[in-house]
């Protein structure tokens, strides 16, 4: 953070020193006060146009710099610090100061590496025995199967990180030990272990999500998935909701002609019809109050849950990814993942 901040008394000489040293990253430099408050951001244009200006190299930053710069502050609500954020994305801004009450610096936010700053948990569920991609899942858990040379967790783990989510609970059993190696290292991600099956949800109980007014995002962890985080969240909590499901369309066609009736009479007939609905992908935001109610040590699958909330007239709402979204559940799914995992490296070369 400190090579991004400079006096607002320093010379704009020091000035475009010090953004030429930031050359291959984000060169903004953010002037402080004598109290250490951020007064302003610099860049090298607002440097070039000071001195077509006629100031000169041994003015002061405060002569050049901009005053009205974007900052996250402490009376932001969270969806308006996820808004702001994304505004600043939309306007080419690439830094993001986070102040504290005084408006000093207490970090330095790259859109970058950090797309956005998500305030959520997640969990991700990682303890299935994967059986239908025997004999792949025999000796290595499905969730550490690789896919273009990457585990198929990894994909969802840097998706999120890229959103600002740094409290990640993976929830393990089927060969543990080796998903809890594999984070060992990983600051930010947690292993947690349960010793029975306690269905898709139940293990979310030995998570310590706290009963407040936050929300979790809980997820398979097997999924390939371009959803955005940050729309669901923003949809979640625009709604008030409780829980929000992202969905994928599914469209069921019957391969034959189906009688509309009424009574014993015929009133139509449809040739294949076919029919679309919202399959449930997976992936959920729950208010921390809801998964306050998940019992430890019962079975509880996610569809259970919802269906709870739905009938205690909590607000249940849904989000349609609009990606890719793919459940690596068989191993056709496993090799149609490689292939498409390698169409979006050779897209991302061009």
């Amino acid at each position: 953070m400190d090579r991004h901040l400079i006096p607002e008394t320093a010379s704009l000489l020091e000035a475009l020193g010090r953004l030429n040293a930031l050359s291959g990253s984000s060169m903004t430099l953010f002037a402080t006060d004598e109290s250490g408050r951020v007064a302003g951001a610099l860049t090298d244009g607002d440097v070039r146009r000071a001195l077509l200006g006629g100031v000169g190299l041994d003015s002061p930053v405060s002569r050049a710099m901009h005053r009205a710069f974007t900052a996250l502050r402490p009376e932001d609500d969270s969806r308006a610090r996820v808004a702001r954020i994304r505004d600043s994305r939309a306007r080419g801004i690439r830094l993001i100061p986070v102040l504290d009450a005084a408006g000093r610096p207490l970090e330095i936010v790259d859109l970058d590496t950090t797309h956005t700053r998500l305030p959520l948990r997640a969990v991700l569920m990682a303890g299935g025995k994967g059986e239908r991609l025997r004999p792949l899942t025999l000796d290595r858990p499905k969730p550490l199967l690789e896919i273009d040379g990457k585990a198929i967790i990894d994909y969802n783990v840097e998706a999120l990180r890229a959103c600002g989510v740094r409290d990640i609970a993976v929830t393990v059993r089927y060969l543990a030990e080796q998903i809890e190696e594999h984070f060992a290292s990983a600051a930010d991600v947690r292993c947690v272990r349960e010793d029975t099956p306690m269905g898709t949800l139940g293990a979310v109980s030995l998570c310590d999500i706290p009963d407040d007014d936050g929300d979790t995002l809980v997820m398979n962890s097997d999924l390939l998935t371009t959803v955005s985080f940050e729309e669901m969240y923003l949809k979640h909590t625009a709604a008030g909701a409780d829980v929000t499901i992202a969905v994928v369309p599914y469209q069921v066609t019957v391969p034959f002609a189906i009688l509309e009736t009424e009574g014993d009479a015929v009133t139509g007939i449809a040739e294949k019809p076919a029919y679309s609905h919202y399959a449930n992908a997976g992936i959920y935001i729950f208010s921390n109050r809801l998964l306050a109610t998940v019992r430890a040590g019962r079975r509880t699958d996610a569809p259970d849950l919802v269906q709870a909330a739905i009938d205690g007239g909590r607000r249940v709402t849904y989000y349609v990814i609009n990606g890719t979204w793919l459940d690596v559940g068989s191993p056709a799914d496993f090799r149609q993942a490689a292939e498409l995992m390698r169409h979006h490296r050779n897209l991302s070369k061009t």
